[in-house]
């Protein structure tokens, strides 16, 4: 079995802070930025302290531009700030990382990604390039889920029988997310694009005896605490993974398109319920991470979906983990 090893790429923001500059910084080196949308290997495993980190690529949306997608910007906005990463900008690319967690003998799944194409026709790999890794997804004991948006949980549910992909698995989350999406009448208060999955959510997960709801600050896992950051849905949440003498923290989607929102962290996407709270829980959050010298992932940065941030006056510089 291929392992690959961790490399971190240090960009202009990196110099910048090694040599204590916190001035507005002018540019981010397109070289540095993640180019390939499809990766070659689709797992790419690392090390945070005592905890083994398996990356799986599950695919990319190539989301046709709309200009309702960030609230507060127009498409020529986003388009500038893709071609600045180094992205393409003839759509825009979110892909979708799950991330495996194995401690000791015990295997963590982190989201469960978007169920086979049941969320975009070309998110399909992930039970493909989870076998490459040598990840039996049959042995997943722990199933840990940010938030109730397709792309995260779809993949709880096989296809056309919303049966459990993981009957055997404690399923973990947030309380006030799953309160929240399966409170009664919950589905008739939805706007219409969100109506069919809230459907789907409340008509399925209460039937499942395998929930574990759990409040921000509890330890939803051995090693694992979680940390509330409302505002992309009301229970949203990211994780923090101690690993001894390292940190990770599971961002899920606070800062879900960093070509977008690290230069950018005042935009709101249309996808987030509350576009102020989402904005104020992102920049809590990116800042603990840049003081406390925390790694971190996301589900949508660029394959394999980790990176550093570094501040650049009131934003951010955001430079991915390159595969080696």
């Amino acid at each position: 079995m291929l392992v690959m090893s961790r490399r971190t790429v240090l960009g202009t923001a990196a110099a910048a802070a090694a040599f204590g500059l916190s001035s507005k910084l002018e540019f981010m080196a397109p070289a540095l930025a993640e180019t390939s949308l499809e990766p070659a290997v689709g797992f790419y495993r690392y090390k945070i302290g005592n905890v083994e980190v398996t990356a799986i690529y599950d695919g990319i949306w190539r989301k046709p531009h709309d200009p309702a997608f960030i609230k507060n910007a127009s498409i020529e906005d986003t388009q500038e700030a893709l071609a600045k990463a180094g992205l393409t900008t003839e759509f825009m690319p979110i892909p979708l990382t799950v991330v495996v967690l194995k401690t000791g003998d015990r295997l963590i799944m982190m989201d469960a990604g978007s169920g086979i194409g049941q969320w975009q026709a070309n998110a399909t790999h992930l039970p493909a390039n989870m076998a490459a890794a040598g990840i039996d997804y049959r042995k997943i004991g722990t199933v840990i889920i940010s938030h109730f948006h397709p792309d995260h949980v779809w993949g709880l549910m096989e296809k056309g029988t919303n049966a459990p992909v993981f009957r055997d698995a404690e399923l973990i989350v947030n309380a006030d997310e799953y309160n929240w999406w399966t409170e009664p009448g919950r589905v008739d208060k939805l706007a219409p694009a969100r109506k069919e999955a809230g459907k789907r959510i409340a008509q399925v997960f209460p039937t499942w005896k395998n929930w574990r709801q759990v409040q921000d600050g509890a330890e939803a896992a051995p090693g694992i605490r979680l940390i509330a950051v409302p505002g992309h849905t009301p229970g949203h949440s990211a994780f923090l993974v101690d690993g001894g003498n390292e940190q990770l923290m599971v961002s899920a989607d606070t800062m879900y398109v960093p070509a977008l929102l690290a230069p950018h962290p005042e935009w709101q996407g249309t996808y987030d319920q509350d576009g102020p709270m989402a904005v104020g829980s992102r920049r809590k959050l990116i800042d603990r991470v840049i003081a406390d010298n925390i790694k971190i992932c996301g589900s949508h940065f660029p394959f394999p979906g980790s990176g550093t941030f570094v501040k650049d006056g009131n934003a951010y510089v955001f430079t991915p983990t390159l595969q080696a």
